[in-house]
């Protein structure tokens, strides 16, 4: 017999209302992202720590911190779509579990061979948990929230680089910095554990399983939707786009957004891992302290969470595409500023540390709400794909930052290496000008 209604889970979702539930949900899957940042930063701030212990030079650390971009970019890509097929959550839970494990592995490393090989694995577990937690916010969420749900969460990756920072300069001291390694496993980990229980499956991605429908109601009894029994479900946004694969990206319809959105992942993201892998060693090679060199990348860092916050509130302003270009050419003018500040012993650190909070802010911003932008440009059939497939290619820009970073302070200290990074936001902001579907204004001004 066939049901006596069909219920569109997008429009039901889409229309209704943000509920307490749906929030807990969202912070959640926030959470994971912490431990992603934290992880994704370890190696960045231990470098000048292990350059002495093992007595190796900083070129030497570029092949290690290239392969954890391989590893992300791979983790990226393959995740998304495995997300897409066999459920968000899942992958989600399986991509922290791998980074966690890698993680405390990294403790016991003796050599840049083996510290090489599990940044590997660690890159493909925190390239793969962020296209899956950001689906996951997109699709817990009415439509018009979730620029800014996907932000918040996606902004708690700076949050927990930052996080790494005051680690580091708390505990390398007195525990060495083997101990970050395990910390910054074990604890991801046990929250896997936990999140396992306390997370729920996407509805829209359920809506496309007969099977798992009991677990749907349920879902959306807790988010305040009552349905009859004998409901079948179905979203309408599936008729926009096919199976979850990379050419589906490249239809006609969407081609030019993901062009423009993959060559504005790929040159943000070489600003931001230029940041994250190298400040540290370049503040310390400059003659400042450890303490300082760590402090560096947590302003950097975490001007990134108030940035991506005020950026995502100008969405519902002056829409994504007027806010994101001029968030890129702030980041370009202050990355310009920082090539003509003067580094040494006696460099102010209240201006350093102001620039690189304001640069830093503004990189990050911009990375963080592509992300949202990514999740409302594609349709739900694809959105894990082509978030992930997005960020997997940006990686190539974070893998080449592992090798141009070297050259730029090598060959022309904080000049050049500043000077690099405002030419990759310059890249940015035209990439993110070819993009059509930009998320519109929702408030009136």
């Amino acid at each position: 017999m066939k049901p006596a209604s069909s219920i569109d889970i997008g429009a039901l979702i889409d229309r209704g209302t943000w509920s307490g539930y749906q929030r807990r949900l969202v912070a959640l899957s926030a959470l994971t992202l912490v431990f992603d940042g934290v992880d994704l930063q370890l190696m960045g701030v231990v470098i000048p720590e292990i350059m002495r212990d093992w007595a190796v030079a900083r070129s030497a650390f570029a092949p290690v911190l290239a392969v954890g971009m391989i590893g992300m970019l791979v983790g990226a890509a393959a995740a998304g779509i495995v997300g897409d097929r066999y459920g968000r959550k899942r992958t989600l839970l399986g991509s922290i579990v791998v980074f966690g494990a890698a993680s405390v592995a990294m403790a016991a490393s003796t050599s840049l061979l083996s510290l090489g090989l599990l940044r590997l694995v660690v890159g493909f577990g925190i390239g793969g948990a962020i296209p899956n937690a950001s689906a996951l916010v997109a699709e817990y969420v009415p439509a018009r929230h979730r620029p800014l749900a996907v932000t918040f969460a996606i902004v708690c990756v700076p949050l927990g680089a930052s996080l790494a920072g005051l680690l580091a300069a708390a505990v390398v001291p007195v525990f060495g910095w083997r101990a970050l390694f395990v910390a910054g496993g074990v604890i991801p980990l046990a929250a896997a554990l936990l999140l396992s229980w306390a997370l729920v499956e996407s509805p829209r991605y359920l809506a496309r399983r007969p099977d798992r429908w009991p677990e749907l109601e349920r879902i959306l009894a807790r988010f305040g939707h009552s349905t009859p029994a004998d409901a079948s479900f179905s979203d309408s946004a599936e008729a926009l786009a096919g199976r979850a694969t990379v050419s589906a990206l490249l239809e006609p319809s969407f081609r030019r957004d993901t062009l423009g959105l993959w060559a504005a992942f790929a040159s943000c993201l070489l600003a931001v891992y230029l940041g994250f892998n190298w400040i540290p060693a370049m503040l310390t090679g400059a003659g400042l302290s450890p303490t300082l060199g760590s402090l560096g990348i947590t302003m950097f860092n975490f001007g990134g969470v108030i940035g991506a916050i005020a950026g995502a509130l100008a969405f519902y302003r002056i829409g994504s595409r007027t806010t994101m270009i001029v968030m890129s050419g702030g980041a370009a003018a202050g990355a310009a500023a920082l090539a003509f500040t003067s580094l040494g012993p006696d460099t102010s650190t209240g201006v350093l540390m102001t620039l690189l909070a304001i640069t830093g802010g503004l990189i990050n911003a911009v990375q963080t709400t592509m992300y949202a932008l990514a999740a409302q440009m594609y349709p739900a059939a694809i959105r894990s794909t082509g978030v992930g497939t997005a960020a997997g290619i940006g990686r190539v820009g974070a893998i080449g930052s592992t090798y141009i970073g070297a050259w730029a302070i090598e060959g022309g200290g904080s000049v050049l290496f500043f000077a690099t990074v405002a030419l990759a936001m310059v890249l940015t902001a035209a990439g993110l000008s070819t993009i059509e579907r930009h998320i519109r204004p929702t408030v009136s001004r």
